[in-house]
């Protein structure tokens, strides 16, 4: 399994990304478009979806990534592991989420997961951080009710931040507000088992889409 090098990091904010990317014929992608729909946001190489997708073939598995080189590669890795519940695409996030789930048929989105987000550690750079309340307010928009949105960071600051644009939304409520000490996915990622080797802290935390509007929540 060949390892495509790219770089690290990728301006979301820069033109060549403004251009929002067309959803495909679904049904020319997934076998079965009935199953619900699990959205990976910045899916990295994919192999998280991959082993998901292995583990439980009655769910759909998106990956959105903004790096092109690895997107292709995942889709080379799906296609020799001849699964037919699982894509990636390569787009921005920030301008293709919407037209990406108007596309699919309504309450097919269940599950979301961001996972280990870019940092941007400096302030005039966390503009390009990828959950801003537009991303948010997409997912409440898309989403069944009663889904959830699992997110997790080694990065203190970044948990914080997405957990707060989570709390702000009148459409989701927090399942605890204290960190969980565990994943709950059967899968973990490349970045979360280098994290754990090295002893290091991951915060994580889980939202729920509202059946009702609620007030904001204090966190």
């Amino acid at each position: 399994m060949a390892i495509v090098r790219v770089r690290e990091h990728v301006n979301p904010l820069s033109r060549r990304y403004q251009t929002p990317t067309s959803p495909p014929d679904w049904s020319q992608v997934f076998a079965d478009l009935s199953r619900p729909l699990h959205l990976d946001i910045g899916c990295g190489r994919g192999v998280f979806l991959l082993k998901m997708a292995e583990q439980e073939p009655e769910w759909n598995y998106l990956g959105l990534e903004i790096r092109e080189p690895i997107v292709k590669q995942a889709l080379e890795w799906r296609d020799e592991a001849k699964l037919n519940n699982l894509h990636y695409i390569f787009c921005n996030v920030s301008n293709s989420l919407h037209p990406m789930l108007a596309s699919f048929p309504k309450g097919s989105l269940a599950r979301v997961s961001i996972q280990f987000p870019d940092p941007w550690f400096k302030r005039k750079h966390q503009k390009r951080r990828v959950v801003q309340p537009e991303m948010v307010s997409t997912l409440a928009e898309f989403m069944s009710p009663d889904a959830i949105v699992f997110l997790q960071s080694d990065i203190l600051d970044v948990a914080k931040q997405m957990v707060d644009r989570f709390a702000e939304s009148p459409h989701f409520i927090q399942d605890s507000s204290e960190w969980l000490a565990e994943n709950p996915m059967p899968v973990p990622t490349e970045r979360e088992l280098m994290v754990q080797l090295f002893g290091d802290p991951i915060y994580r935390s889980i939202f729920r889409r509202s059946e009702l509007e609620i007030p904001n929540q204090v966190v």
